[in-house]
């Protein structure tokens, strides 16, 4: 197996608040190779975005910080880095795909000023040669008559097209690690499995990694060579997608699953037609500020056991093929992950 492209390690954030201060990240530990999809995969506010921010640098310095944890980007450490360094870095090596394309692209530069910029800036390209380039990754990620839609603006275009022209500037200068923070949402199914064969094409092509943020279970299934679950600021599942799809070993990575929509087998009697049967979860992801001293699912968790109420689990070691759970319903016969 190769070296880890990106190795995180002990990861944690912190912000300051008027009630003091909220841990928001809380020891995330986890490893990407080139080549590789790893699927981030949680409710809203489990802390999937805040990890791709902190993984940049791009965490709003006041009100939060760093405050220990090491990310090791082919060995060099990130957290410490300079801030030039970092600006070589993004967009550069390691870029990202942000979750709303109409808010994250500037209304008043042209699709093409904007892929144009990043060329012009890492890669040290003239206006003819970038703009020359952007029609070319324009073309690349499926965008019709590339030639002209290059001087439109944001406003002028679909939502699956901002989609594409995000992904474009994410690709221009053929990154090793691309972090897609849901790029998918709000987009049709069509559109999604159109963006998702795109990526799955460069990263054939690129070997580029890819860091997959998503609440889509089904779109973990589609993608994921592995997966990371996370609640409450905290990594709760590792795993090959196999291995955490096929044996979850966490109540909470076995909820989100049921969550997906399954054909029922019962029928409408007048109309003869299939149902759908949904699963929830109950409850809703604590508040910081009400985690306490246990595990942070306990509340929700129908496997709850004393213990859970007042120790925060390890990830226990389920297998010998890297998948772990921190769940004390496996602390009798595993050990502790490393």
């Amino acid at each position: 197996m190769s070296d880890p492209l990106l190795k995180v390690e002990d990861l944690r954030v912190e912000f300051k608040t008027r009630r003091g201060k909220a841990l928001v990240l809380n020891g995330v530990d986890f490893e990407i190779r080139s080549g590789e999809t790893l699927c981030v995969v949680g409710e809203s506010g489990c802390g999937k975005s805040m990890t791709a921010l902190a993984l940049l640098r791009l965490i709003p310095s006041p009100p939060g910080r760093i405050s220990s944890g090491r990310v090791l980007f082919q060995g060099e450490d990130l957290v410490t880095a300079s801030l030039d360094r970092m600006r070589e870095v993004r967009g550069n090596r390691i870029s990202m795909i942000f979750q709303e394309p109409m808010t994250s692209l500037n209304p008043v530069l042209t699709v093409g000023d904007q892929i144009g910029e990043s060329l012009r800036l890492h890669a040290g390209l003239g206006a003819n040669a970038a703009r020359a380039r952007a029609v070319e990754i324009l073309q690349q990620v499926g965008i019709p008559a590339p030639d002209k839609r290059v001087d439109e603006y944001p406003h002028q275009m679909s939502g699956g097209m901002r989609q594409r022209v995000m992904i474009a500037m994410a690709l221009a200068c053929r990154p090793d690690i691309l972090i897609a923070d849901e790029p998918t949402t709000a987009l049709d199914v069509t559109v999604q499995a159109q963006i998702f064969d795109l990526l799955r094409d460069l990263q054939r092509e690129k070997g580029t990694a890819i860091l997959l943020i998503t609440h889509d279970m089904g779109a973990v299934a589609e993608m994921a060579d592995r997966v990371m679950v996370m609640y409450a600021g905290r990594v709760i599942e590792q795993g090959t997608a196999a291995q955490v799809l096929g044996q979850p070993g966490h109540p909470y990575t076995q909820g989100l699953i049921d969550c997906l929509p399954e054909l029922g087998s019962s029928r409408n009697a007048a109309s003869d037609s299939d149902r759908i049967e949904l699963a929830e979860i109950t409850g809703v992801v604590p508040s910081i500020w009400e985690l306490g001293s246990g595990c942070s699912f306990r509340e929700r968790c129908p496997h709850a056991l004393a213990r859970c109420a007042l120790e925060v689990p390890p990830l226990f070691a389920l297998d010998g093929g890297g998948h772990g759970a921190a769940c004390w319903l496996h602390a009798e016969d595993r050990r502790v992950a490393t």
